[in-house]
């Protein structure tokens, strides 16, 4: 038996929660995730999880050898960066994650460059509006827009993002613009929901939320979608401000109702603290940071 394999087999079965979620992590089919379970706790003479139908919980005995299990990894880890030059010069594999239009828009034409500058890291790109999980999907830095939750992530903020309303010259001109969030109910709004239509709109004005009811005739699913239709004059669209920059910038989309505008949602960097850093990270972190906040400064 390999007890090291053995050892990565658990920590994915705990931290994935069940047999299949780790056999999709581990890329290993459920049988042999089980027999390595079942080979691991024959050797210890104990068992490490208490089995039901639901679920899988840590016996006491478990959690203490996790705990262990994940010390040792995380030494070998270390040990095999600093052998393979990680800690002496910035190489080797790195991968980062962030929203799919932010992505595609910024984060890709920067990360074309990085590689020329950094030829020695492997970069790998993660394009989702699904927030990943750091340690289950193996990455290394992500960019998050919104508030973030507590965790014991390390985040850098680098800028902001405006959720403006918009719509075309054409529907403007045709349908007037409107001077309240209250004179959006007389308009079509192009909502963006994968589930339902959404009903109303929310804005701020002098600290105060105003709920503002809207009227939709088309729901789509994409914010890039919503763009593309009020650029046709299909209604007033609502999103988040660098994804309709090009279309304002070329007159195709007027912004509307920004006195009312919401705050703005913050744009943070964020990694697992490790200790020391490796540098390829550094040099992604100090790299891309300046120059994200440059395409998000105003």
């Amino acid at each position: 038996m390999d007890r090291l394999e053995a050892m990565s087999f658990i920590i994915a079965i705990m931290e994935s929660g069940s047999l299949s979620a780790a056999s999709r992590r581990l890329g290993k089919s459920i049988p042999t995730v089980s027999r390595r379970l079942s080979e691991l706790e024959e050797h210890l003479k104990a068992e490490l999880f208490q089995r039901s139908s639901r679920q899988l919980k840590l016996t006491d005995a478990g959690r203490g050898y996790i705990e262990a299990c994940k010390r040792i990894i995380e030494q070998i880890d270390d040990a095999e960066r600093e052998v393979s030059g990680e800690y002496v010069a910035p190489k080797g594999d790195l991968t980062a994650t962030a929203p799919w239009g932010f992505g595609h828009m910024h984060l890709l034409p920067l990360a074309c460059e990085f590689m020329r500058a950094y030829p020695d890291i492997r970069l790998r790109l993660v394009l989702s509006d699904r927030v990943l999980n750091p340690r289950e999907e193996m990455i290394d830095v992500a960019i998050r827009i919104g508030n973030l939750p507590d965790s014991s992530m390390i985040a850098t903020r680098i800028g902001s993002v405006r959720i403006v309303a918009c719509a075309s010259p054409s529907y403007i001109a045709k349908n007037g613009e409107p001077k309240s969030p209250a004179d959006l109910s007389n308009h079509d709004c192009i909502t963006v929901d994968d589930l339902a239509v959404q009903r109303t709109w929310k804005f701020e004005h002098q600290g105060r939320e105003i709920v503002a009811p809207i009227s939709s005739k088309l729901t789509v699913n994409t914010s890039e979608a919503a763009i593309a239709a009020a650029v046709a004059g299909a209604g007033i669209a609502r999103v988040m401000a660098y994804k309709m920059e090009s279309a304002r910038q070329e007159g195709k989309l007027i912004v509307l109702l920004d006195d009312f505008e919401r705050p703005p949602l913050p744009v943070h960097i964020v990694y697992q603290e490790r200790k020391p850093l490796p540098l390829k990270l550094r040099a992604f972190l100090n790299w891309m940071a300046p120059r994200l906040r440059e395409c998000l400064s105003p």
